[in-house]
């Protein structure tokens, strides 16, 4: 059997394959760019990377898609699915790592880390005085999704004595109250009340643009807006104005539309807004959880095992599934 890997997985990960596969690292995250290496590949995994269709349509001998991590927008899952190949994710491998970041961000923004530690440096030791820092007990933080990391945030939240706010369009009144928020049937609503929210949901169709111009303005001028999440989902040209506009006071994301983004891209020079590299997930452990779980899904696929972790369960439908 032969892996083709845009990056390579951690060592950990490598060592599942010892003796099952051979593997091909492109450190380069568009398969189209080695497709001769995809003619003869039985699996694909990606990271920072994407799969198109076109991809999937010149890889004849390919059974699996990987992916490290539970978002897959970057992969084609329709055209995967319609050629009878899973997609494994690897939900849960990177709860905690995402959530701890988020709420990492809420307390950086909350004691003006960032600007105090570059305004020090420059020998503005009144930067002390800037009246920018608060604390987040009692401080009503609202959750766009309750999924299994927004779930994870939540439960932080709460432990360091903030009253959270829930939205989830997939889950009941009853099911958000019992995680232990206040619920709420429109966003709109909630973000209206919040002094921080934090966005939990995948970038699909309905998610694009979810917070935008609107939704931005109709917050509170002190809010903070964290995106833990997916680019796409916040509007950034209007998140751009919001901020240096003081339309909310402050805000923090780990994502881009485009990743990574251009230098010229505003948002990185955009004030009061602290910004990651698409890290949240980076941790050491998470790496190899989701490693771990990755590799082995793609390993019992490739030995006709319907393996439930992945984007789509409709590909076990497909005819080379019911041989």
């Amino acid at each position: 059997m032969k892996f083709v890997m845009t990056q390579a997985v951690c060592v950990e990960g490598l060592s599942k394959l010892e003796g099952k596969a051979n593997y091909y690292v492109a450190n380069n995250g568009d398969p189209n760019e080695y497709l001769d290496e995809m003619k003869d590949a039985d699996a694909l995994i990606v990271r920072i990377a994407k799969c198109d269709k076109n991809v999937i349509e010149n890889s004849p001998n390919l059974k699996v898609i990987g992916r490290t991590g539970v978002g897959y927008d970057s992969v084609d899952v329709e055209a995967a699915t319609k050629a009878g190949i899973p997609v494994v994710i690897t939900p849960g491998a990177n709860n905690r790592s995402v959530a701890e970041h988020a709420v990492a961000m809420m307390f950086s923004i909350a004691k003006n880390f960032s600007e105090a530690e570059t305004e020090m440096k420059n020998g503005n030791w009144n930067i002390r005085d800037a009246k920018k820092a608060f604390e987040l007990l009692y401080k009503k933080v609202g959750f766009i999704g309750l999924g299994a990391i927004g779930r994870e945030t939540q439960k932080i939240c709460k432990a360091i004595g903030m009253k959270t706010l829930g939205y989830d369009p997939y889950l009941s009144k009853e099911k958000i109250e019992e995680i232990g928020c206040i619920y709420f049937e429109d966003y709109h609503d909630m973000i209206k009340e919040c002094d921080i929210i934090s966005i939990h949901v995948p970038f699909v169709e309905s998610t694009k643009n979810l917070i935008a111009k609107k939704e931005l303005e109709s917050m509170k001028p002190t809010a903070v807006l964290i995106n833990c999440s997916r680019g796409g989902i916040v509007n950034e040209k209007d998140l751009i104005d919001a901020l240096n506009n003081g339309v909310i006071a402050a805000a923090g994301t780990d994502v881009f539309e485009q990743e990574p983004p251009s230098q010229d891209n505003p948002l990185l020079n955009t004030k009061n807004l602290l910004i990651s590299p698409h890290s949240a997930a980076q941790t050491r452990e998470a790496v190899i959880n989701m490693a771990l779980m990755c590799v082995e899904g793609c390993l019992a696929v490739l030995n006709g095992e319907q393996w439930p972790y992945v984007a789509d369960k409709k590909v076990y439908e497909h005819k080379k599934w019911k041989k």
